[in-house]
């Protein structure tokens, strides 16, 4: 039985492809050959082995490409695939005297942790430029609708008046962090694994070093200058990166959810899913699996973060957990962001029913700007002004009368409607302004409207 991301029925909920491919078993073999070739050139010009060694490994491994289902058997004996793959690329080289300088002071888990880092290459390069999409959209949407007022709800009750435009750079802030954190995280997991059976290069003798250093250039690999086999803080940083990154996108498809609500559908997302029985529904479908993404990338972070208790020097227990945790997590971060692109793509705001929402409870949203306001005008203790507010919303919601209405009744002399107004929003529009002028260099957005362009 496949995973749902691989299923042939729910991958277009669940899966991603293109990040499939790049930790397939073949693409993890490829990577495993390339560190070998390289390792054994790099060895080759530095007199560790013989030159017409390192040539021989290299157009072997040109050549190789074992079948991964071949490599089964003696993987689950060894517990890693290396000294299967190893026997076959041996086994290519027939009795040349130079097979045996393949692998020459290496262990299984240089390989492994190398290998995993040219492909985790691919892949955060895949991802940024998935980032950077849904981040335009956002730029965008924040921009078009800076000025468009909705409400604001707090423990799930309305609150104050803001716009959308300032939700949808809330929701874009933290992405734009994620973003600019990728540098870090490149830092702590493109790193080259050379450190030999217990972590001392021992093998590879004085020249270690250089062995190492020059293996990282040919792969364009972090050279870290020290051995990392029980270390696993570094692949650490890639797991906690993946929790931000579904918490902040995981909370963009809750406020969606909610957003859609029957009786507030403040939000359209265009090809909603139907019921099998009710005709009526416009089903969240995307949002609905952003939020199961999320959930479960946060749930696997947790599993490979407990991988880091490594025993001595190498534990096979923890890295057998990073192996059963790492493609599902990293396999759901990567259906997030192309979930998020398409729901964000179908994605627009209703106008009137924001507006609809607003004045739903007789214009009680507006209760703190008019207790200030009572305060700047007549000279009211605020605490004082808070309790009148608060007996004249009581009001409002049993008569059903405007709560700005009552206020002109019970305050006449002013225009409470203006000045509530000329305070509602805050400083709503700026922030999603600047969010958008603030992603353009960042991430490609769009340029931001002009601060006077009206929302829509």
């Amino acid at each position: 039985m496949t995973g749902p991301g691989q299923s042939p029925i729910y991958a277009g909920l669940f899966g991603d492809p293109d990040s499939a491919a790049l930790l397939s078993p073949e693409a993890e073999l490829r990577a495993m050959i390339r560190v070998e070739a390289a390792l054994a050139q790099v060895q080759a010009d530095l007199g560790v082995i013989p030159a017409e060694a390192g040539r021989a490994i290299a157009a072997i491994c040109a050549g190789a490409a074992p079948d991964p289902a071949a490599l089964g058997p003696a993987t689950t004996r060894n517990g890693v695939p290396v000294p299967g793959l190893v026997a076959a690329l041996r086994a290519r080289m027939e009795d040349s005297p130079q097979a045996q300088y393949l692998h020459w002071g290496a262990t299984s888990q240089d390989i492994v942790d190398s290998a995993l880092a040219l492909r985790l290459r691919d892949v955060l390069a895949l991802w940024q430029s998935r980032l950077d999409a849904v981040l335009g959209r956002l730029a965008a949407m924040a921009a078009d609708h800076a000025d468009l007022a909705m409400a604001a709800r707090t423990y799930g009750q309305v609150a104050t008046p803001t716009s959308f435009g300032a939700i949808v750079a809330g929701w874009g802030r933290p992405l734009l962090h994620h973003r600019q954190d990728l540098d870090r995280v490149r830092s702590q997991v493109l790193r080259l694994s050379l450190s030999g059976a217990a972590g001392t290069l021992a093998a590879m003798g004085p020249e270690g070093p250089q062995v190492r250093a020059g293996l990282a250039r040919a792969l364009d690999l972090a050279d870290p200058g020290f051995g990392w086999h029980s270390d696993r803080s570094g692949p650490g940083v890639l797991a906690d990166w993946c929790a931000a990154l579904a918490a902040s996108l995981g909370k963009l498809a809750e406020d969606l959810l909610l957003m859609t609500q029957s009786g507030l559908d403040l939000v359209r997302i265009e090809g909603a899913g139907a019921s099998s029985t009710m005709p009526q529904k416009q089903n969240p479908v995307g949002p609905s699996a952003m939020v199961a993404l999320s959930r479960h990338a946060l749930g696997l972070a947790d599993v490979f973060r407990a991988a880091g208790l490594h025993r001595q020097n190498r534990d096979g227990a923890a890295w057998f957990t990073e192996w059963l945790t790492l493609p599902p997590l990293t396999l759901g971060v990567g259906a997030l962001l192309l979930r998020a692109d398409e729901v964000l793509g179908k994605l627009s705001p209703d106008a009137r029913a924001m507006q609809r929402d607003l004045g739903a409870g007789q214009g009680t949203i507006h209760a703190e700007a008019l207790s200030f306001a009572l305060s700047e005008t007549r000279g009211m203790d605020r605490v004082a002004a808070l309790g009148q507010v608060a007996s004249l919303c009581l009001r409002a919601l049993a008569s059903g009368v405007d709560l700005l209405d009552l206020a002109a009744t019970e305050w006449p002399g002013e225009d409470w409607h203006r000045r509530v107004a000329a305070r509602s929003l805050g400083t709503a529009p700026d922030e999603a302004r600047a969010f958008a002028a603030a992603l353009g260099p960042a991430a490609g957005g769009p340029k931001p409207r002009p601060s006077g362009a009206p929302g829509r």
